[in-house]
């Protein structure tokens, strides 16, 4: 079976560092190539997964130019995803974007547009669909632990998006708020903002959780810090038909849920018909209450099966079985989402509740 090449498209978000981890850790998967206009982003990934000059390119046209690739990772900010996947979708590769889908729901329709003539997949990374306490609340809720779902609660973010790298390694605060002015992540054009950064999260998990169903309403604020263009705590009320769900995004946590637990913890909250989960970002169990045992148990979590212990490894998976990825990856579950985050802003925006946007 032949290699499966990878290319690195773009290096504005940091977790290009990790994805290409995980290619490079693949039995079948090599980076075949990585982009971006600024070669010193490239030079850790370069330094760390040896990559030879042959296979690092400053200018795109140049890069395609010396495919084919079987997949790219994109990683640009979020206001480029669909001009970045226009660009991709006629060079015959799979086209895998990391969170957030886009900055809006007419660019994410333009994604799946590009995408659909091709015969390739659209595929949307969200980080925390491979974390085993999520994986595990989903298994129980779908078993009927918990009764019909009848609300999702979600508090969730970091201390900010420049305070890490790829692999988590951290950056001091003097650094970050040096970055700041000149970072992306602050600048509304650019997509930048905790509600587009982490909002997402919550909606298309959310969503995955409910079955696909979609709220009817939302009702958003966010703060509105002087000297700050962006967000940075929101709180989103959606109206579902079965009842009141909570989206809380935060850059500005105590600490950070993959090092300490912050308060309020990071994660979901799950109330049902007949119980209750609370599922912590990466915690070894979660936490169950049922009409038969009402007093808070815990229930270690499933570890990821063979396969499925990355993005990488079950995007390859399906890819090579000729199955189209599912769930928080898939376009039509995320357009869902994003039509969630999209009412948020307006919401915001308008500071008043809004019927679900087409």
């Amino acid at each position: 079976m032949s290699r499966f090449r990878v290319a690195g498209i773009s290096f504005d978000h940091m977790h290009m560092g990790d994805l290409l981890r995980m290619v490079h850790e693949h039995p079948e998967a090599e980076i075949a190539a990585i982009f971006d206009p600024d070669c010193e982003k490239m030079q850790t990934a370069i330094d760390t997964f040896g990559i030879s000059d042959a296979c690092v390119f400053a200018d795109f046209d140049d890069c395609m130019a010396a495919g084919p690739y079987d997949m790219a990772l994109l990683c640009a900010e979020t206001a480029r995803h669909a001009e970045m996947t226009e660009k991709l979708a006629p060079h015959d590769l799979h086209v895998f974007v990391e969170k957030p889908f886009a900055a809006s729901t007419d660019d994410a329709r333009r994604m799946i547009a590009a995408m659909e003539p091709t015969g390739r997949q659209l595929i949307i990374n969200w980080p925390l669909r491979w974390v085993e306490s999520h994986v595990t609340a989903k298994r129980l809720i779908d078993e009927g632990l918990i009764g019909e779902l009848r609300e999702v609660h979600f508090y969730d973010g970091n201390r900010g998006p420049l305070y890490h790298l790829a692999d988590k390694v951290e950056v001091s605060p003097e650094e970050v708020e040096r970055q700041k002015p000149g970072s992306w992540w602050y600048k509304k054009a650019s997509g930048g903002g905790a509600l587009l950064d982490y909002l997402g999260y919550g909606a298309t998990l959310g969503t995955w959780y409910m079955g696909g169903e979609a709220p009817l309403e939302v009702t958003c604020t966010v703060d509105e810090t002087p000297g700050i263009e962006v967000d940075q705590h929101a709180i989103a009320i959606c109206r579902y038909a079965r009842g009141l769900s909570k989206m809380e995004t935060r850059w500005g946590t105590f600490t950070d849920p993959w090092t300490t637990q912050p308060q309020p913890t990071c994660g979901f909250v799950f109330v049902g018909t007949d119980g209750t989960i609370s599922s912590p970002d990466y915690a070894a169990h979660v936490s169950v209450q049922t009409r038969a045992q009402p007093e808070c148990h815990e229930v270690a979590v499933d570890p990821l099966p063979e396969g499925q212990q990355n993005a990488i490894q079950y995007v390859i998976g399906c890819i090579r079985r000729g199955e189209p990825v599912a769930g928080p990856l898939a376009p039509a579950l995320c357009l869902t989402a994003q039509r969630i985050v999209d009412t948020a802003v307006a919401s915001a925006s308008q500071k008043r509740t809004l019927a679900l946007l087409p």
